[in-house]
């Protein structure tokens, strides 16, 4: 049986790179990117970053159980020129994650659109006739065939929540460690391996381009 994952704790800095306009940090898998609802919900990424830099807010997130990189404005100014950057889909996103079984195709793409599943929120469905329309690019990085899983690179071109979740498990590959898409996939990872590895990006204050890497942990 997998190992269940556990995030660092609180006093461990998840900050890459902060100036005087934007923040990106690094978050770790089964920490919630703002606080959640309920009693002891809200230790989550944007608390531990408002500790070190109290005008942080946050621009976009990534499910509790995904890793890796993550925006944060300093102010409302800048919160409002980087939440439009990702609404005209002007920020370049690369994930990578290991999913179940070899796929067959080097490189391709889901075209699948998407919507709540409401009865068993927060689940996500295809649905053809009222889903929102959802593109992931994929890239095969390599294959294990001992263990029967493939690496991929992954880019959401669109931003569904638990896109990349849904699209991959309708191929027919869940992600390993998916606890809603998984099925027998679940067991095998002791957290979602999903890490989104790459953002890229033109500074709203300099103009200049930006771009952040962080290593995948599996």
């Amino acid at each position: 049986m997998a190992i269940a994952y556990l995030p660092p704790p609180a006093d461990a800095s998840a900050v890459i790179f902060a100036d005087e306009w934007l923040i990106v940090a690094d978050k770790p898998a089964e920490l919630l990117s703002v606080p959640g609802r309920g009693e002891g919900m809200d230790d989550c990424l944007a608390s531990r970053v408002q500790h070190e830099y109290p005008d942080a807010l946050s621009v976009h997130r990534l499910d509790m159980s995904t890793s890796g990189l993550l925006v944060l404005a300093r102010g409302k100014d800048m919160h409002r020129q980087l939440s439009r950057l990702f609404q005209d889909r002007l920020v370049s996103k690369c994930y990578v994650a290991v999913v179940d079984g070899q796929l067959a195709d080097e490189s391709g793409e889901v075209d699948l659109p998407l919507i709540c599943d409401w009865p068993n929120r927060p689940r996500q469905m295809v649905d053809f006739a009222i889903g929102k329309p959802s593109l992931t690019r994929f890239r095969v990085v390599s294959r294990d065939i001992a263990a029967n899983t493939t690496r991929l690179e992954l880019e959401p071109v669109t931003g569904r929540s638990h896109q990349l979740r849904v699209h991959m498990a309708s191929l027919g590959h869940p992600i390993l460690g998916d606890d809603l898409y998984g099925g027998e996939a679940h067991g095998k990872a002791g957290r979602l391996l999903l890490h989104a590895m790459d953002l890229a990006f033109i500074h709203p204050a300099t103009g200049e381009p930006v771009q952040f890497h962080s290593d995948a942990p599996f």
